[in-house]
């Protein structure tokens, strides 16, 4: 069975309706009423198929009482709510191997909407602006104001409660750098990691001369010409650049909690979808102007397929990244001088990878493997289902 296919997420009570439900239903309709392009296409199919018997997996029996049951493979899509939980708990697992005992700090950089308009035809170029300016301000400021190299982890999310685009960039900074010659631990303040309107300014520098030279060098799908393009410009000049800065993590545990909460997460999980009936689709959002309230909000079915499209990445856009001392090939030997710093025993060897029914019992104590029925049998593999062509078939398991 492919990671997390074919029952409920374990530990927690299966939603009533889901996104995959929304899509079969109406993803039809929607598709032959607008053209797409075919990463929408892609993702839509892949959400409707997810653990049904259009993509095959296998039957189980119980060893004891033979009760069986089908378990159909996931679509593993990195859009689908259902197919995030046991990628998140692999990715948190190693990250837990590289948290040094420092304060956390969690820094936001948000674009303004004014830059909404052009995210469509550049989703691609206005991401990786966005990371470059905000990871270039991060490591800029760590230089100059700590004399090291920071180390941090930068998540990209594009949505808001209501689905609407709201590009923005999470990034959990450990709280000191490793100076440039691998010498000493830099500590940053205890509450404060750096001023967030000179974050501001410096992070709309980078990412504005980014935008005009992508602009400049062709790359940029913008039609209107160059004296719209200056507009748009002058406008986003004018606009307030919005740096967010909170106070640092309780410790390390905290740290993981955030991660588990952010990382691996899709515009909108199964269990905030209230209802689907009569055309229509209510689920639950937080009210942010009024204080964080819970509200509910009911969109026509193609409205809320439009606003959850929105936040389809680029085909294989990666949208977290490692900067600093937590980067690519260096990683392994500064992580290791910055434990060696701060007392810290040499990190333990990786662990092998497990299962998905292994990784669900270490985290949960839930056993896939046994009986639902009786209880004390074990659920083995008998039979291979092949997979189906045709529309959807709904999930019954």
């Amino acid at each position: 069975m492919s990671p997390g296919g074919g029952r409920a997420a374990a530990g927690g009570v299966r939603p009533r309706w889901e996104l995959a439900d929304i899509l079969r239903q109406h993803g039809a309709a929607y598709r032959a009423a607008r053209r797409l392009p075919f990463s929408h296409l892609a993702v839509m199919r892949a959400v409707e198929a997810c653990r049904t018997a259009r993509l095959g997996g296998h039957l189980e029996r119980c060893d004891s009482c033979g009760h069986q049951r089908p378990a159909y493979n996931s679509c593993r899509n990195r859009h689908c709510p259902k197919c995030q939980s046991l990628a998140k708990a692999r990715w948190l697992a190693a990250r837990q191997r590289e948290l040094l005992p420092v304060g956390y700090f969690h820094v936001v950089f948000t674009l303004p909407h004014l830059l909404n308009r052009l995210v469509p035809g550049n989703k691609r170029e206005v991401y990786e602006l966005l990371f470059a300016a905000a990871a270039g301000t991060l490591l800029e400021f760590g230089e100059s104001r700590l004399a090291g190299r920071l180390g941090f982890t930068a998540l990209l999310h594009t949505w808001d409660q209501k689905l609407q685009r709201h590009v923005h960039l999470h990034c959990v900074v450990a709280g000191g750098a490793l100076s440039p010659d691998g010498s000493g631990w830099r500590h940053a303040r205890r509450k404060y990691l750096f001023p967030v309107r000179a974050l501001s300014k410096v992070f709309r520098g980078k990412f504005m001369e980014g935008l005009r030279a992508a602009f400049g060098d062709g790359r940029l799908r913008f039609a209107n010409g160059a004296a719209a393009f200056q507009a748009l410009i002058d406008g986003l000049y004018a606009t307030p650049w919005v740096v967010y800065a909170k106070p640092p993590f309780g410790g390390p545990e905290k740290v993981l909690d955030y991660l588990g909460r952010y990382t691996h997460r899709v515009a909108i999980s199964n269990h905030r979808i209230r209802d689907v009936s009569d055309g229509q689709v209510t689920f639950a959002y937080r009210d942010r102007a009024a204080g964080n309230v819970p509200r509910a909000m009911r969109l026509p079915a193609g409205e809320f397929i439009r606003r959850f499209l929105l936040h389809v990445l680029p085909k294989a856009f990666v949208r977290i990244r490692h900067y600093g001392f937590l980067a690519g090939p260096n990683k392994g030997r500064d992580l290791a001088r910055c434990r060696e710093l701060l007392g810290l025993e040499a990190m333990a060897p990786e662990q092998p990878v497990l299962s998905a029914a292994e990784l669900l019992l270490e985290l949960t104590g839930t056993d896939l493997t046994l009986c639902p029925c009786c209880r004390t049998g074990r659920m083995r593999q008998v039979e291979i289902i092949p997979a189906k062509r045709g529309p959807a078939v709904l999930d019954s398991s």
